[in-house]
Parts: structure tokens; C-alpha cells; sequence
């Protein structure tokens, strides 16, 4: 079984792969309310979205996740911290309402869930193998030969004019038929991102207090696993 699918909270590849395109330099401004008018075309905001993904090290941002299960008509919500830094390297520290952490580095990835008293542990090439895998991590440019790429039929900016984008798998495989993202206006760093499964379960992703560039360490994407700690190594 695949590290990320050990529990129904942690987020899918695919979903974890949002974390990547969040990588973003600092452009210069559009305005202080743009409405739907005044809004780039997609293309434009994607390559500026590739562009700004290029030139960031290292990123720190608060998230809040939340799942709503539709066959029990319940939405668990989590809360913590994401540090990522290139090449291939993240931590979610999650935080609210339980400890978690999922670490992954280009060797390895680890599940520490301290309350259980086990890690899993995996080669971090299983977590990379797929082709839409390399695509996420490639940014947001790559993604056209995967998706088809459109602004939010609802509108291409939200009240605060940031940019709404919708993508739609150009084959399915994917585990949903679209992805939503919600892009900061000026800064094109990833706000959001949400998508329904097949069973109609809603995730939605929202990032806020982004950071980049501070000189993350690359001993915050390693693991030590403590003493007393059960230990599962997945294929």
C-alpha cells in the first residue's frame, strides 16, 4: 500500500502535489481590484505561475484541510504547518486536532503519527514514479499537456480579484474529474486548491502566512524515528 494512503485524512498525491506549484516569487502587482475584465488570460497567469515557481528555494506557510465525507455527512478538519524546499523536499507538520507529520525528502518518506506510536516509512521514489507525479513537480507550464486549463465558469477572479482556475484531467486516472485553484493576484503563490472524488467526497486546501525564501535547513526534511516507536516499511 502507498505511505499516503495509510490513512482517509492524508491528502493523495495528487493533492500533495499543490504544495509544489506553491512555490512563488514575489511579482509585481496588478492593481488593487481587478474584476473579471481587467483579469490576464489563463495562459498568462499559468506561465507566471512557472515563472515565479522557478525562482523560489524554499517556502513556509500555515494550511488548513478539511475533508467533507459524504456517506457520513461529516467534514474533519486539520490544521497545521508546511515547509517545502527544492529539490523535492516537504513537511506537513500537522498540528490541530492531533500531532501528525509526513516528511518526505528525494530518499525517503516518513508517517509519524505519535499518538499510535508507529511511522511508516517509504522510498520516496514510489511517492514520484507516476508520469502526473513529474508533471505537478515540473509546476504549473507542465501541466498544460495533462490538463485543459480554463478560468472558474462563476467568474475568472474572486471578490478579492484574485484568480480562479479550473483544470480538467485530459484523461482520466486522476481520481477526479477537476481540480480548482485560487491564485494571489499579485503574488501568484497558490491560496487554494479543492476537488471532489468519485464518491463525492469535497477536499479543499487553504494556505495562508506564505514565506519564501528564508534558508529553510535541509535537517527539517529528515527523520528520526524515536525510541519506542513501532516501525513499517511499505513497499
Amino acid at each position: 500500500m502507498n505511505l499516503l494512503g495509510r490513512t482517509k485524512n492524508l491528502l493523495p498525491w495528487w493533492v500533495l502535489a499543490i504544495a509544489f506549484l506553491l512555490f512563488p516569487s514575489i511579482l509585481p502587482g496588478q492593481g488593487s481590484c481587478l474584476q473579471a475584465a481587467d483579469a490576464p488570460s489563463h495562459p498568462a497567469v499559468i506561465s507566471r505561475m512557472q515563472a515565479a515557481y522557478e525562482r523560489t528555494r524554499d517556502l513556509k506557510a500555515s494550511f488548513v484541510q478539511e475533508v467533507s465525507l459524504k456517506s457520513v455527512g461529516k467534514t474533519d478538519r486539520e490544521e497545521g504547518i508546511l515547509y517545502l524546499k527544492n529539490p523535492r523536499r516537504m513537511y506537513w507538520d500537522y498540528q490541530k486536532p492531533g500531532i501528525k507529520k509526513l516528511i518526505v525528502n528525494p530518499q525517503k518518506a516518513w508517517l509519524y503519527m505519535p499518538g499510535d506510536s508507529v511511522v511508516y516509512v517509504q522510498n520516496a521514489d514510489a511517492l514520484y514514479k507516476s508520469k502526473m507525479a513529474v508533471r505537478f513537480l515540473s509546476g504549473m507550464g507542465k501541466l498544460r499537456e495533462d490538463f485543459r486549463v480554463s478560468f472558474a465558469e462563476s467568474g475568472a477572479v474572486d471578490q478579492e480579484g484574485n484568480y480562479r482556475l479550473k483544470l480538467v484531467p485530459k484523461a482520466p486516472g486522476l481520481g477526479t474529474d477537476q481540480l480548482n485553484l485560487v491564485v494571489d493576484r499579485r503574488s501568484y503563490q497558490i491560496l487554494e486548491g479543492s476537488f471532489t472524488d468519485p464518491y463525492g467526497n469535497a477536499t479543499r486546501i487553504r494556505f495562508g502566512n506564505i514565506r519564501t525564501n528564508t534558508g529553510l535547513s535541509d535537517r527539517i526534511f529528515n527523520f528520526t524515528v524515536p525510541a519506542g516507536v513501532e516501525v513499517f516499511n511499505m513497499p
